[in-house]
């Protein structure tokens, strides 16, 4: 049974820390590479009207916040696991893409960024913190 609750417990610091991870550079992007003037970032209509006027280096930090929160929560998930380290970190790869799929279909960008986004930000990077956490698929 502890070892369920702190398997239980490792899935949810995961997503917690993954997800705050995430957020904290989101919300750091206006200021390290400013958007288009005029538009709103926080919009979801403002950015359809202007995705035209953004250009790649407005996709940086977008990719790096959803590859760095998604490594960051399957290192989390990883060291905090009891045991089935290797699954849990991947979870919380598959948690992420699963956000990223339907972030996709919300916010508009362009397709190669999308492509890109779900292909190499979130289960390679969840593979990565596993790896970094010290452990392979051979660890239980």
């Amino acid at each position: 049974m502890h070892k369920l609750l702190r398997n239980t417990f490792a899935v949810i610091a995961g997503i917690l820390i993954g997800g705050a991870v995430n957020s904290a550079l989101i919300m750091l992007s206006p200021s390290l590479i400013p958007p288009p003037a005029g538009v709103d970032v926080n919009n979801a209509e403002s950015l359809s009207r202007a995705i035209h006027l953004f250009g790649p280096q407005h996709f940086i930090m977008p990719f790096l916040a959803h590859a760095v929160g998604t490594f960051a929560g399957a290192l989390v998930a990883c060291l905090v696991a009891a045991s089935h380290k290797v699954p849990i970190g991947l979870a919380i790869g598959a948690v992420f893409l699963c956000g990223g799929v339907a972030a996709s279909f919300m916010i508009p960008a362009p397709a190669r960024f999308i492509a890109l986004d779900l292909l190499l930000a979130y289960l390679p990077m969840a593979w990565l913190g596993v790896r970094m956490a010290g452990y392979s698929q051979a660890t239980p």
